[in-house]
């Protein structure tokens, strides 16, 4: 074995640099992630030479001219004093490793002034060497990279295209942009723009800039507030018929800083389970605020990793918020009960009473109150106004009047209900036809029952069973009746009473009342059949199965009343988007597109 002896400055900073700088992308990052630190309000980023060359500009407070040689070192950071401040982190940067590991694999050149200068400081590093120099610029920060891992030919072969590199680096923008809508990003390939914020502050808008105004129209809510843990998360969702075909486009961040984090998307995919199709994947930009010292945030130098110091915490919190926004729940912070957006369904019960099912509207201005769950209801069109004259002591509204309006709703037609969406027909027998405000609205019946159904069940403390006089017998597999000796009371939870004969033959003596009509064994075949060798689905199978097979089919004729039930128990439903397998359940057909396919004006 050799002799053991000190590494260069130049290959440590190397070697750390393989940790730090992945590829072109991981320069952009860091380098970005530094503007923002700095206080930047605008951000401007190009690319040349197959991403090897790297311009980044921006008007932050730039760097002190004694401070700048610093800067370079390897360890120096000015975002943490002392050891405790491991452990508070607000800013992206920390570590000091990003600019020492880019000097030590590229020739990079900085730029920079603050605002208590008249002159500026230019620095140029090559091989971990760094000189300075006095120079005339504006405020900020101009960091030019060039001929990136020109010293690493390993590194450098091992890059992809161009094109490819710059779709991360394109991804990397995109994510920043997102978490940060108050600051006005361009990326820039070859002199063309590619991207570009306006730094309004306003997620959707900056949604739109990134992507298009087509996926904010698919876009939910979310905002939920824990004082007590100082948990906070905010943004947006889409909803389950709006898909991916893969997480690609899942935005997660522990206060504002991107992360891949399996506690944050297991939550995200649960909520989605019984919602979306298999390998369909939902529109998801979530920032979760939480204090710093319940999180860790240096578990890898890319930063990407974190851990928490509760993480079922963490998980039902982000899972309930999720949740919460598909089901229409809006939080006002003005200390009155919570507000709940047209579906007359709370995102989640914290009442274990039933929740009481009102119509839309109650009363002449729609509002209404749960007195069970203690929960006012409040629909969108006054929730709206609202906005700007938020209920309270001095609103002139209070308890006992919309009580005494709720009392008084079905003595009276409100307005609202003389809009109310009109059935028109069926369609094969199978899609029911409805004119609304919007437009020409299709429905399947099988899929918008079944999606009540299965809720109705998920909320049933106790399902009504029918005894059965007769069952057929129905023989299993040894693997299927295993399963099923195991699970008893999963399947005694949903309303089945299952009793085995023989090892291998089993009979039905109860089932849900809601499956009197439908063959015992067909059920517990596509109980069985679904469950692709999961054994942790079997409860949700069960759920959906029942759910599915109590449903009315397709190719069935239906009475206009037959229609209306089926419509009014699905616009009841918290997830009114997908049935528990993912299908969607209805389409609408503009009124101006109708129109326009017969060249009318309107």
């Amino acid at each position: 074995m050799a002799r053991i002896k000190q590494l260069s400055k130049n290959l440590i900073n190397q070697i750390a640099a393989g940790e730090v700088i992945e590829r072109p992308a991981s320069v952009v990052k860091e380098l970005t992630e530094n503007s923002i630190d700095a206080g930047a309000s605008k951000v401007s980023i190009e690319i040349t030479n197959d991403c090897r060359d790297i311009r980044i500009a921006d008007n932050g407070s730039g760097i002190h001219p004694d401070d700048i040689m610093l800067a370079f070192s390897k360890h120096a950071t000015s975002k943490i004093q002392e050891d405790d401040d491991l452990y508070n982190i607000h800013t992206f940067g920390f570590r000091g490793e990003a600019l020492a590991s880019i000097i030590s694999i590229a020739k990079v050149t900085c730029t920079t002034r603050t605002k208590d200068f008249e002159y500026g400081t230019k620095v140029k590093c090559e091989n971990s060497e760094v000189t300075t120099s006095q120079t005339g610029c504006a405020v900020g920060t101009i960091m030019e990279v060039k001929d990136l891992f020109y010293n690493l030919p390993v590194r450098l072969k091992f890059l992809k295209s161009s094109n490819t590199e710059f779709s991360y680096i394109q991804e990397t923008v995109q994510a920043i942009a997102l978490s940060h809508p108050e600051v006005a990003i361009e990326l820039k390939k070859y002199g063309k723009t590619v991207l570009k914020t306006t730094g309004q502050n306003n997620l959707t808008q900056t949604i739109k800039e990134v992507y298009s105004s087509d996926v904010t129209k698919n876009l939910k809510e979310v905002l939920k507030t824990d004082e007590l843990s100082g948990l906070r998360i905010s943004g947006f969702v889409s909803t389950p018929d709006y898909t991916r075909s893969s997480k690609k486009n899942y935005y997660m961040y522990i206060n504002s800083r991107a992360v891949k984090d399996p506690v944050f998307q297991k939550a995200i995919d649960t909520v989605y389970r019984t919602l979306t199709a298999s390998n369909k994947y939902p529109f998801v930009v979530l920032n979760l605020k939480i204090p710093p010292h319940d999180v860790d945030v240096n578990v890898h130098p890319t930063k990407k990793e974190v851990r928490y110091k509760n993480p079922n915490q963490v998980f039902n919190f982000i899972y309930t918020a999720v949740q919460g926004g598909l089901s229409n729940y809006i939080e006002r912070n003005n200390g009155v009960k919570p507000f709940y957006s047209q579906n007359a369904t709370p995102a989640v019960s914290q009442s274990s009473s039933p929740i009481v099912q009102f119509p839309k509207s109650a009363g002449n201005n729609g509002i209404y109150i749960d007195e069970k769950s203690d929960t006012m209801y409040v629909p969108q069109n006054i929730m709206d106004k609202m906005e700007t004259n938020p209920i309270n002591s001095h609103s002139g509204f209070n308890n006992s009047s919309v009580i005494s309006q709720q009392q008084q709703m079905f003595s009276q037609k409100s307005p609202v209900e003389e809009n109310a969406d009109r059935i028109i027909g069926q369609y094969r027998d199978t899609y029911i036809l409805i004119e609304t405000k919007e437009g020409l609205e299709i429905v399947d019946q099988h899929i918008a029952e079944e999606r009540y159904n299965y809720e109705k069940l998920q909320n049933d403390k106790q399902i009504i069973s029918q005894m059965l006089f007769v069952s057929d017998v129905i023989e299993v597999s040894s693997s299927d009746a295993a399963l099923i000796k195991e699970n008893t009371d999963k399947f005694e939870r949903y309303g089945y009473g299952i009793e085995f004969l023989k090892d291998n033959e089993i009979i039905f003596r109860k089932i849900p009342q809601i499956l009197a009509k439908v063959n015992p064994k067909e059920i517990l075949s596509d109980i069985l059949q679904n469950l692709d060798g999961n054994i942790n689905n079997l409860e949700e199978n069960i759920l959906k199965t029942t759910a599915c097979k109590a449903s009315v089919k397709a190719n069935t004729p239906l009475t206009i009343w037959q229609m209306q039930e089926i419509i009014k128990k699905w616009r009841t439903t918290k997830m009114p988007y997908t049935c528990p397998h993912g299908r969607p359940i209805s389409h609408t057909i503009p009124h101006k597109e109708l129109a326009a396919w017969f060249e009318r004006a309107k």
